[in-house]
Parts: structure tokens; C-alpha cells; sequence
């Protein structure tokens, strides 16, 4: 199956325009989900879904990565104070048990720490964002 790019374009883009979550679109037996958080555009996470297969198109990344995900919904800081150093950065090499950011929900600061030894490879989450549970926050290789 060939993945209409853009065509998912256009759909995200329809997306923030009409300030949508999620759209679907079917012709004939191709099928494409697109969805984002329901925050400020700037922080829209998109999705595609091809109906054969279910597979979520992804920012190529390896399935051999270590995922730090959020144990909790809330709102992702990078750093203990407005202003203040974040727990890590790409490139670090951090220690399992170590604070890789904080997700506050209902008023409550929720120490995130990581699940292994590794590097940072790619923070997917912006300071201030909403996420969910579940969500994969850091990569570690």
C-alpha cells in the first residue's frame, strides 16, 4: 500500500484549521485516522492509521530504543522551575532511577525516572505539554 503523504497533510492541516482532535477519511478500502492532543496548536501530535495493517506512522524510530513513558495524564516539564536547568538533554547519559522530567497532575509533581541505563537520543515531549498515559516521553539507546 502506498502512503498518501499528502493526503495526511492536507488532513492535518484540516486538523488545526478547524481546530479538530481527530478526522477520518475513507475511499474505497483505504482508511486514514489523523488525531491530535486537544491542546494549543503548536503542541498538536498527529497520527496516521492505514486500515490493513493498523500500522501508526511513526518518526522512524527503532523498535530497539528504550521508551521512558508517562506513568500518568498530566502536563510534561523539562526542568524543576521556570528557568531552571532540565533534568537531561540529548546526548546525556543518564542512570535508571534517574528524574528525566516531572508530569504535574491536579497540583501534584510527579517525578518521571528512567526505567534503564542509556543515552538520550530524542526527547519527544515540549516543556509545558500535555501528555498522556502512556506516552512515550524520552528515548534511550
Amino acid at each position: 500500500m502506498k502512503i498518501e503523504k499528502k493526503l495526511i497533510k492536507e488532513l492535518v492541516e484540516n486538523l488545526k484549521e478547524f481546530n479538530l482532535t481527530e478526522l477520518e477519511y475513507q475511499e474505497g478500502q483505504t482508511k486514514i485516522k489523523v488525531s491530535r492532543a486537544a491542546r494549543a496548536m503548536e503542541h498538536s501530535k498527529t497520527s496516521a492509521v492505514a486500515p490493513q495493517n493498523k500500522a501508526v506512522l511513526k518518526d522512524s524510530i527503532q523498535n530497539d530504543n528504550i521508551r521512558i513513558k508517562s506513568p500518568i495524564i498530566g502536563t510534561a516539564y523539562l526542568a524543576p522551575e521556570p528557568g531552571a536547568k532540565k533534568f537531561v538533554k540529548i546526548g546525556d547519559k543518564i542512570k535508571k532511577g534517574q528524574t528525566v522530567m516531572i508530569v504535574e497532575a491536579m497540583k501534584t509533581m510527579n517525578h518521571v525516572p528512567s526505567t534503564n541505563d542509556g543515552e538520550v537520543i530524542k526527547i519527544l515531549v515540549q516543556d509545558g505539554q500535555p501528555v498522556e498515559f502512556g506516552q512515550t516521553l524520552v528515548l534511550l539507546k
